[in-house]
């Protein structure tokens, strides 16, 4: 038996979520990646306490979904795996890159980039890989990839936000203290930690205190 995994290219079609409208009005714009098992148009709810007026926030969605529990009711969505996660972080990147043309943001706005979970790590490797220019870069409760070095963010002139529960069941003190250790490597002194009360959850007083 003569087994063997091909790969071919194909054109694909997803969805992203946005909440308020992009206006004369708008300051900032906010790039979010929701965590595992989360659905765009859901994870928009945590910035709803943001000023409409001022915030637009745009919500990419995961393509890899899934049922979350055995009911099969609830569905959730990852972003990466361990199985060809180098092809994979490419296609994510060519899904964001016509997020972003798509919407055209006017390059005065304030762009904030935010990660949660598993989304930092997919947020980290686009603002590396990219280039991107953003104003704020926030890595909420989520592990730095391991291949990014300080030189792929050399680039980068951004506000850099560490943010973490201090209940986090995820987050042992060895992890909190070799992330830390990781993000003051790649950002130095563009680094802020800030911490919560609470477990492994979007804090909606931490982002609100972003801006």
């Amino acid at each position: 038996m003569d087994s063997k995994e091909k790969t071919i290219s194909f054109t694909a079609t997803n969805t992203y979520s946005t909440l308020n409208n992009l206006t004369k009005q708008t300051k900032n714009v906010w790039f979010v990646c929701h965590g595992l098992g989360h659905l765009s148009r859901y994870f928009l709810n945590y910035f709803k306490n943001l000023n409409p007026d001022e915030n637009y926030i745009i919500a990419p969605q995961a393509s890899s979904k899934y049922y979350i529990k055995s009911n099969f009711k609830h569905v959730g969505a990852c972003w990466l795996t361990k199985e060809r996660t180098t092809e994979e972080t490419e296609n994510l990147l060519r899904y964001f890159d016509s997020i972003f043309k798509t919407e055209n943001i006017p390059s005065h706005l304030n762009l904030i980039i935010f990660g949660y979970s598993q989304g930092v790590s997919i947020a980290m490797r686009y603002v590396a890989k990219r280039q991107l220019a953003c104003n704020q870069l926030v890595l909420h409760s989520g592990g730095i990839p391991k291949e990014l070095q300080a030189n792929d963010f050399s680039f980068l002139n951004a506000k850099v936000s560490l943010i973490y529960g201090n209940k986090d069941a995820y987050i042992t003190e060895d992890i909190l203290k070799s992330e830390t250790k990781k993000a003051r490597k790649l950002f130095k002194n563009k680094l802020h930690i800030i911490s919560f009360e609470g477990k492994h959850e979007v804090n909606v007083a931490a982002i609100n205190g972003l801006i």
